[in-house]
């Protein structure tokens, strides 16, 4: 585990951390190990650009409940707009998205 240099209590609340809902999934037309998620967070649309390409098939993403950091600063990713950053552990090759463990209201915040 790489150690990561100590944070404040302040430069955490700083984070905007959401349960959303996954409405659609599409690969990354110009990225191979890339997706691009459309969510619901609350009643807002947004999408992310998601390093989770060949972990996971495109119609199990539909529908589920992920944790993502809403208040990301905007990214143009090859080409591609992203609102945010969604929440993974990895073990070796594998990513495991990081849920709730039941339905949550879309939005939910997390602390």
């Amino acid at each position: 585990m790489d150690a990561k240099p100590e944070v404040t209590y302040d430069d955490f609340a700083k984070l905007d951390l959401r349960v959303a809902t996954v409405t659609a999934a599409r690969e990354h037309p110009n990225a191979d190990k890339l997706l691009l998620l459309q969510l619901r967070v609350g009643e807002i649309e947004k999408q992310i650009v998601a390093g989770i390409r060949g972990h996971y098939e495109l119609d199990s993403l539909v529908g589920r409940q992920i944790v993502i950091i809403n208040n990301l600063q905007r990214a143009v990713i090859r080409g591609e707009e992203s609102n945010g950053m969604l929440l993974a552990a990895s073990d070796g090759d594998a990513v495991v998205l990081l849920r709730p463990d039941r339905e949550v209201p879309s939005g939910a915040g997390i602390r």
